[in-house]
């Protein structure tokens, strides 16, 4: 038993994105110590003991992993070799299942399967050597789980102690639509200060609970009842260095935690949704804690400040999971806010809230704001002190004092200006989408697109500021420049949509960024489009590739016409429209393939001729070479770079364009044209590689007026047969 106790390991708890800090303080109350947090995980030191409590006890933590060792990974031989020299007869007992899991990659560990069986080989051989058996692989709760994380040149082999992901507590009888993860509610609460609240008697209330996970995890705080203790499942029970006493001994003392405390009704949910109130009452039942919490069906209009003084209101309002599911969100928000300032002044509030901009509407000033991610979907937890100093003045007049200032007043001149020259320019062309600004003025370093006619919105995307800049400055020219376009480009505050602009890692670019669910269709040369204003980086309608698509449609007459990676499918509605015999259009991800459909159907073009695949496009074409050349017409525009854990491998459109354009051809007919084409600013076409190839630099045909301040926007090749 001591050495449970005195045998210090090295351990890694992972977390959800913006819970590293609160699972790090959490860490230290379990006896951690050598804490380093980063942005999705924390390593520590500390004994079994320390382990097991994290398992136990941590509220945040998605899963805790005891480190094996690090080794080296440079080679797939060397990581073989390094892991085949562990002794894992230490880990792993006579007649134990064993499961593997990789995670990151290298050059020599590209594919996370791979990295998977490697280690899965490496162990079983190990063990064969020096038992003569290998162990059953039992991929659904095994005895022992491993996992390596690839890292450069190094990997980190772990054992997943929690087995499954922690944030599964086993209470969740049902679940509304896109519930909050426990640990992302548990990490909330503890970022908003509740168990302070809860110790000085204080209540807490979330008006608008959904299936009650915040109200749920409250209530387990408040009961002091470790999150896993009724947990069927973990990963070290068959390790063969698992101390079952001190696991008893631990379970045992959070059991008489648990019932030292006595029950007290200081959690207060409700909900307009009937069935959200049956769910969270189900599941508040069910994780044994009915006894601390009130739920009841009740608009927000309806709701009232229990009798104390001492309270937290905290809630995970709707902001749309899908395109075109909400509306009125502007006025729920607005309705929420109302309801803070007239019914808990004097309390504190928490909002978490997948899309920032609405939180504008609560009316009331955050004092803290931290960033968090529940699963995929990045969010902001706003945090107030509700009283008259944190309400906000009306959005108006905060528009006119920075709109009075002299540079927005300059930008402004040059911003009217701009639109003058254009909007007469995209009239005559019978354009309704283009862009009126590109960081024309250096210091203001924004590119603002504009998108409809008879109801005009802004897309304003702003180009990160380097570190150099200061960062309140950028701020204020920020703020400057939101106040003044209303006026000048004659819009509502509504219709103007804000992004940041930075260098996207990895798939990024695709990612969803908010969960507003609003679209609108905008025309462009006689076709309709659906873009989106709030939940992706980009709108659905590239702007510069105008010319382009226009191309397309004039090459497409009787043509078979592939896209590959195409997006939302505006170069195939073109090429539908310009008498395509038959389109087929490629993408990894199933929302823009349905946003593709929607697109053709939107201007009519709805039959079995126009096919839609999700794939990745590199292994389809692989697929598709057994067919032979059957399209007359090839659209490649693919990412600057993917790392999409859908894709099998990394994607770097510098590295991999002699490839991609090589396995294209492959399906072009002779006297066929395949277009190239790719956003990346500093491209260089490898030319000595397809020296054997026609190819036609039409780049600078192809970028249309709005768009000639930046000459490298995008670039664009036709590749035909010799």
């Amino acid at each position: 038993m001591s050495d449970s106790f005195d045998n210090v390991r090295y351990w890694i708890a992972t977390a959800p994105v913006g819970a590293a800090s609160v699972l790090a303080e959490e860490l230290a109350q379990f006896g951690a110590s050598d804490i380093k947090e980063r942005s999705h995980d924390v390593k520590f030191q500390g004994t079994l003991d320390t382990g097991y409590r994290a398992c136990l006890w941590s509220r945040t933590a998605t899963r805790i992993l005891l480190s094996v060792g690090s080794i080296d990974a440079s080679s797939s031989k060397n990581l073989f070799d390094a892991v085949k020299r562990i002794d894992w007869r230490e880990h792993i007992g006579p007649g134990a299942t064993l499961a593997c899991d990789c995670s990151g990659g290298n050059e020599s560990i590209r594919h996370t399967i791979y990295g998977s069986q490697l280690l899965k080989d490496a162990v079983c051989d190990s063990l064969r050597d020096a038992t003569g058996e290998r162990p059953n692989i039992k991929p659904e709760r095994p005895d022992v789980l491993l996992h390596l994380h690839v890292e450069g040149p190094t990997a980190l082999v772990s054992i997943d102690f929690s087995g499954e992901s922690l944030h599964r507590r086993g209470y969740r009888v049902e679940g509304g639509r896109a519930p909050l993860k426990e640990n992302v509610a548990a990490a909330v609460l503890l970022r908003a200060g509740w168990p302070a609240v809860n110790d000085q008697g204080g209540i807490l209330v979330d008006p608008m609970c959904g299936s009650g996970t915040l109200l749920t995890e409250a209530a387990l705080i408040a009961a002091d009842a470790a999150p896993a203790l009724d947990r069927e499942y973990f990963g070290f029970t068959g390790w063969a260095g698992h101390d079952a006493a001190l696991w008893e001994s631990l379970r045992d003392d959070a059991r008489t935690r648990r019932a030292a405390r006595v029950p007290r009704r200081c959690i207060v949910g409700s909900d307009s949704d009937a069935d959200a109130v049956r769910m969270a009452l189900a599941n508040a039942q069910s994780a044994g804690v009915a006894d601390w919490i009130h739920v009841e069906k009740r608009s927000l209009a309806e709701v009232t400040r229990p009798d104390s003084e001492v309270g937290l209101v905290v809630t995970n309002p709707p902001y749309g999971e899908r395109i075109g599911s909400e509306s009125g969100l502007p006025e729920l928000y607005s309705e929420l806010g109302l309801m803070l300032r007239e019914k808990f002044r004097g309390w504190q509030a928490a909002v978490l809230t997948g899309n920032p901009p609405l939180a504008r509407n609560l009316g009331v000033y955050a004092k803290r704001t931290h960033r968090f991610y529940n699963g995929t979907i990045e969010c902001r937890l706003l945090r107030f002190d509700l009283n008259q100093a944190s309400e906000q003045r009306p959005a108006e007049v905060v528009r006119a004092d920075w709109s009075s200032r002299p540079g927005a007043q300059m930008f402004a001149n040059r911003l009217r200006k701009n639109l003058k020259s254009f909007d007469s320019w995209a009239e005559r062309e019978h354009i309704d989408c283009f862009r009126v600004y590109d960081a024309d003025m250096p210091e203001y370093a924004f590119a603002i697109d504009l998108y409809g006619r008879e109801s005009r919105h802004a897309y304003v995307q702003e180009y990160a500021p380097p570190k150099t800049v200061d960062q309140e400055s950028a701020g204020e020219r920020r703020r400057e420049v939101l106040a003044v376009l209303p006026g000048v480009l004659g819009l509502p505050p509504a219709h103007v949509h804000s992004r940041v602009r930075k260098p996207q890692k990895g798939s990024d670019q695709y990612e969803k960024r908010e969960n507003v669910a609003e679209r609108h269709v905008v025309r462009e040369n006689g076709l309709k489009f659906w873009v989106n204003f709030r939940d992706y980086l980009d709108t659905g309608l590239f702007l510069d590739h105008r010319i382009m698509r226009q191309k397309l449609r004039e090459w497409a007459k009787d043509a078979d016409f592939l896209n590959l990676f195409c997006y939302t499918g505006s170069a195939t509605v073109y090429a539908a429209a310009g008498g395509a015999r038959s389109t087929c259009s490629v993408d990894l991800s199933n929302t823009y393939l349905d946003w593709a459909h929607e697109n053709l159907l939107l201007n009519g073009f709805g039959g079995q001729e126009h096919e839609l695949f999700r794939a990745d496009c590199l292994q389809w074409l692989e697929s598709q070479e057994v067919w032979g050349p059957r399209f007359d017409l090839i659209f490649v525009d693919p990412p600057t770079f993917s790392n999409s854990k859908r894709m099998d491998g990394v994607l770097d459109v510098q590295r991999d364009h002699v490839g991609m354009i090589r396995r294209s051809l492959k399906l072009l007919r002779p006297g066929g044209r395949l277009v190239f084409s790719t956003n990346y600013t500093r491209f260089k076409l490898d030319a000595g590689a397809l020296a054997d190839l026609a190819i036609e630099d039409i780049s600078a045909a192809t970028i249309p007026h709005d768009f000639e301040r930046n000459a490298r926007i995008h670039y664009c090749f036709v590749v035909r047969f010799k």
